[in-house]
């Protein structure tokens, strides 16, 4: 007979130990329904991931040990149930990322995180210390070994556990969704645990953490590198592996989703975390009739529902007619509640008051500010007094060079499609039109415009988008040289005037909402650099 291990894919929430401690017992009550002996929950399960500098408080580490203690008396009732269970762990006066192996009351074994990321979103080296230490333990005569996430990027720990005898790797996992990551894993796991001879089981963290959304796709792998079984995508799941005595591992696998329905699929799930998480009523969105609105509305009633979202048309004297009938259009197809609010009145009595101030002065973007700092006040007015978080709808590559306004469509909430270039929103606007088509043919095909002076349009400014994106991808995520940019085919002017934009838009960046991480770098935590600065490439 196979033994049958249960990887419980969980959405937890960090600190809400009452939540995760009752997640964790229904998928073990679940896991032993079916049949299985090891439950496999995701890295630090127990608090919720990332917990950040929550991990310097002593309180923290008292709530986490009240916790445990809870799982240790409920894993009574299931005593042949083996349950691995991440928690950070405190111990004279270092901190660990730990999972400990306990079974019916007993801790059976404690493992602690041997390598600790440092990079990117990273910081476990702030919070914790390394260990050093294999545990394999021993169930209906298989060993398994334990790691946790980032210690199967590098062969030490892999290494270490096969050294000790496992057969079976077990790796609780919290990471983070970026485009094409189930591959990147896949290839790691081959390359650093199934060429030590060892099949493999990860329980992956599902769910939107503030900018971060992780995508579960739990996984299992045969020895010779074959996937066994993986969970479902930016869903919550219990997926049930079984391992015969020689190792070889069989369970459901489900398919892996396109890039598009995958990026789609994790700004859904970000966006209803974020807000369901904190507490938030519902959203509000300023519809333009352009097409980041419009991917940004429909995101948001997949995520929460059309009966929580509010949809709000702000036309000034340069708004294009076709603006208002896409705008209305498309909120007729969603069934979201539409408010039109035009700004001319608050336009002419700024200009009334600042007259005197400006007189003799040419109109420049001082005036095209004001129409997007008018809507930014009215958006977070009724943000005020309804409560419903409004939704940014500026993308990555407005971001980069500053194509947005300070208190203006940079005021709000969450921004989410932030990390989204102009060419991947077309992309996801078609995308989302395969499933039904609620985004007017016509937003999607439309020249992009700010329409904040007449006739105006987005390459009055810009560079062509997939010029722009391009750039932007080699200097910012892969941090090309300036000359290797050109030499890659773009041109010198295109790509100095963007990276000369990037430069000095960094102050807007810092003041703009936290927003969903979609690429591997992602203007936020992963993007460190100076507001002050002589250097230039």
């Amino acid at each position: 007979m196979p033994t049958r291990v249960a990887s419980a894919q969980l959405n937890q929430i960090i600190g809400d130990f009452d939540g995760n401690v009752r997640r964790i017992t229904e998928a073990a009550q679940h896991a032993v329904n079916a049949g299985a002996t090891i439950l496999i929950t995701p890295e630090l399960s127990l608090t919720g991931y990332p917990p950040e500098d929550l991990l310097l408080r002593d309180a923290f580490y008292d709530r986490t040990a009240d916790a445990l203690a809870g799982l240790l008396r409920a894993s009574m009732q299931w005593p042949s149930l083996h349950l691995i269970i991440g928690h950070p762990a405190s111990e004279a006066g270092r901190r660990f990322n730990a999972a400990s192996v306990i079974c019916n009351g007993r801790v059976l074994g404690e493992y602690r995180k041997q390598e600790l990321p440092n990079y990117g979103v990273f910081d476990e080296q702030r919070y914790f210390d390394p260990g050093h230490e294999a545990l394999v333990f021993e169930v209906e005569g298989i060993r398994f070994g334990l790691v946790i996430c980032e210690d199967f990027w590098f062969d030490r720990a892999p290494k270490a556990a096969r050294q000790a005898g496992a057969q079976v790797l077990l790796a609780p996992n919290a990471s983070p969704y970026h485009l094409d990551k189930q591959h990147l894993r896949l290839d790691v796991l081959r390359d650093h645990v199934c060429a030590q001879g060892m099949s493999v089981v990860l329980a992956s963290l599902v769910g939107g953490q503030d900018e971060l959304v992780f995508d579960g796709m739990s996984l299992a792998l045969n020895s010779d590198g074959t996937v066994a079984a993986q969970g479902k995508a930016f869903d919550s799941d219990l997926l049930l592996i079984d391992v015969e005595p020689d190792g070889r591992l069989a369970g459901r696998i489900e398919p892996t989703a396109s890039l598009e329905a995958q990026v789609y699929a994790a700004l859904v799930l970000g966006v209803r975390d974020y807000l369901g998480k904190n507490g938030f009523p519902g959203a509000i969105i300023g519809l333009s009739g352009g097409i980041d609105s419009a991917l940004t509305l429909a995101i948001a009633v997949d995520a929460i529902g059309a009966d929580k979202v509010r949809a709000v048309m702000m036309p000034s004297p340069y708004t294009a007619d076709i603006s208002w009938i896409d705008a209305r259009d498309m909120a007729a197809r969603l069934g979201v509640r539409y408010d039109e609010i035009p700004i001319a009145p608050c336009f002419d009595a700024f200009l009334e008051t600042l007259s005197a101030e400006f007189k003799g002065l040419p109109l420049d973007t001082t005036e095209e500010n004001l129409q997007a700092r008018i809507r930014g006040t009215l958006l977070m007015a009724l943000s005020n007094k309804f409560g419903s978080i409004v939704l940014t709808t500026g993308n990555k590559s407005e971001m980069a060079v500053g194509y947005s306004t300070l208190y203006g469509d940079l005021a709000g909430g969450f921004a989410v499609i932030k990390d989204i270039a102009k060419t991947l929103v077309y992309r996801l606007c078609t995308y989302r039109n395969t499933v039904s088509e609620v985004i007017p043919e016509r937003i999607i095909t439309r020249p992009p415009s700010a329409e904040l002076r007449p006739d105006q349009k987005d390459q009055d400014s810009l560079p062509p988008y997939d010029q722009l994106d391009g750039i932007v991808k080699l200097y910012m995520e892969e941090d090309c040289r300036i000359d290797d940019i050109i030499a890659a085919g773009y041109p010198r002017e295109a790509v100095e005037k963007v990276v000369r934009l990037m430069r000095i838009s960094e102050y807007k960046r810092r003041q703009s909402p936290v927003g969903i991480r979609v690429t591997h770098r992602a203007f936020g935590r992963d993007w460190r650099y100076p507001i002050t600065s002589k250097f230039r490439d």
